[in-house]
Formats: structure tokens, sequence, C-alpha cells
């Protein structure tokens, strides 16, 4: 049977073999089940380029036999004889012929397919927006920022820092890729992972009664006492809170983690900060660490983003960092 018959034969074949029902309809079914894959339109086109199905295999990087083994594929999918093979080498039948100019079409559209695929990461690449809660912010995610511009330099970074509930809010609008929080609990929406632990401590000025008492706070103690707090919403606040069962009232409310630390050094009054934040003003002795009876006040500091989608590019990056 010649290449001309075999294609004929092809085409009365029908669905089976990928050519159009006999009421001239194209077949159903899926497109991909149709249509060759493209590696193998690549390599058919390397065939009509070099003339030689071994060289065609040596440029797209697979074995002659695989190269062979591709074509019969090929064929069989479309219903038609593609090549001629002889001891002088591969030409394209007809049929060949026709298929190779479709195929140079399609490779040309996956080409701009991919150029613009490439644009959109360089584009997702060329800035992250994070945010995060203030002792995140303050305390830990400049050193990660700074090995991330190690490996990123032209990647442009934008930090918003507010409280847990804020960093959640800008993460589920889209205004965030990669979020840091520092809460009991994972906002609902977002996906999370431990990047860091933490403890808060009870702190007042040297002046203060607490700093020269002998015994231990008792947690009722510090449940009644009014102290210098960040605002509702901050996962400090979140986490004192469920510590002691309640507070009292604030005796001051702040929503800036230094100006709650400038308010305790100035002796307004006791606070509880995160360890991060005052072991400089512990080591000098600006602030006093006050110890507390049966009350654990250890935390997870915490990377978020929206549930099912995770960190790429720049925010995966800087995912990785923090656990380094």
């Amino acid at each position: 049977m010649t290449d001309g018959q075999a294609g004929a034969a092809g085409a009365e074949r029908g669905p089976a073999t990928g050519g159009t029902t006999g009421t001239g309809r194209p077949p159903t079914g899926s497109l991909a089940h149709r249509v060759p894959d493209l590696g193998a339109l690549e390599l058919l086109l390397a065939v009509a380029r070099l003339g030689s199905l071994g060289a065609a295999a040596r440029e797209v990087g697979i074995t002659q036999p695989a190269a062979s083994s591709r074509v019969r594929s090929m064929e069989r999918q479309l219903g038609v004889a593609l090549v001629d093979r002889s001891p002088r080498g591969s030409r394209l039948t007809d049929a060949g012929a026709l298929v190779t100019d479709w195929a140079r079409r399609v490779v040309e559209a996956a080409e701009a397919f991919d150029v613009g695929a490439q644009a959109l990461r360089d584009r997702r690449d060329s800035r992250l927006r994070v945010a995060a809660s203030m002792t995140i912010a303050e305390y830990l995610l400049p050193g990660w920022l700074l090995a991330l511009r190690a490996q990123r330099p032209d990647t442009a970074v934008s930090l918003l820092a507010g409280n847990s509930t804020a960093v959640a809010e800008r993460l589920l609008t889209g205004e965030a890729d990669l979020g840091f929080v520092e809460g009991l609990t994972v906002p609902a929406g977002l996906d999370s992972a431990v990047v860091a632990h933490d403890r808060l401590i009870v702190v007042t000025a040297p002046g203060h009664p607490w700093a020269r008492r002998r015994a231990p706070l008792s947690a009722s103690e510090l449940s009644t006492t009014p102290l210098i707090l960040r605002e509702k919403g901050s996962g400090t606040r979140q986490v004192l809170d469920a510590a002691l069962g309640g507070l009292a009232r604030p005796l001051i409310e702040l929503s800036s983690t230094t100006a709650v630390k400038a308010a305790a050094v100035g002796g307004a009054g006791p606070s509880v900060l995160s360890e991060l934040v005052v072991r400089e003003e512990l080591a000098v002795r600006r602030l006093v660490a006050v110890p507390v009876a049966d009350v654990s006040l250890s935390r997870d500091l915490r990377a978020v983003w929206p549930t099912g989608h995770r960190p790429t590019g720049p925010a995966r990056d800087l995912l990785t960092l923090t656990r380094t």
C-alpha cells in the first residue's frame, strides 16, 4: 500500500484513526487524545529540516529508537504515514508534509504561549507584598528580607505592618502575597507554616514595685492588673488573653509594639512583650523581667497565605529563608 493509500484508508476508518466521522463531523472526545504532543511535533519538524531521523533524534535529545517509536505512535494516532524511512535517510510523505505545515503553526503558537507565560512570571517576580504583625515586622523580617535581596536583587519588596487581624484581611483581599502572624490560632481562610517560636514575658521599669518582688506573679494578679497593651486583634494580646482567661481594662492601649515598649521603659506601668522585643532593654536593665507562676506564654510565629494557594516565586523564596 502506498503512503497515499495508507492516508486514504486512515481517513476511511473515521473516529478510530483521528479522521472525520462518516457524516463529515469531527470526532468527539478530548483533543489531547487526537492531537500529537509538542515533543512529537518538534521531532517531526526536525525530520523535515534535517532529512534524517537519527539527526532529528539527536537535536531533540532522544535516542533514535525512541524517535522511531514516537513517529510510529504519531502515525497510529493520526491514521496516516508521515515519514518514509530508507538507508538513504528519511523523507516526509505527502501527508507528512501537510501535517508538518500544521505542526509548525502549533509549535509557533506554543512558543508564543511560553513567551507570554514567562512575561507573567517576570511580572510576578518583580514585586513582593508582605504583610506582617508588628513583632515579626520589626525584629525578624528585616534579616529575612536582606537575605532575599541577595537572592533576588531585582524584586521590589513592600511591607505592610499591622496586627494579626489586619494581616489576614490583606491576604484575603489580595493586597499581600505572603503574611506573618503571631496570634494563637491561624485566621480563617489561611494556610500556615510555623517559622519561629517566641515567648512573652512580663516587664516593667526598674522603679516599679514588681521589679523588686521575690515571689513570682500569680495568674490572678496579672489578669487583674491594668497593663500597657497592644490593641485588640494583635497576636500578643490574643495569646495573653487566652493564657489568663481574661484581662483587666488596659492601663494604656497602643497600636505599636515600639510604643508599648517605650511606655514601659518610661515607667508608665507593667507590660507583656515578646522576648525578641525587649532583649536589649533587659540586658542593660532599662526593663526588668517579672516571673509569672503557672502560666505558659509561649507562642508560634507563622507564615500565612490564602488556603489552597501555596506561595510561589519570591514569596516561596522568602518562606524558605525563614527556615534557614
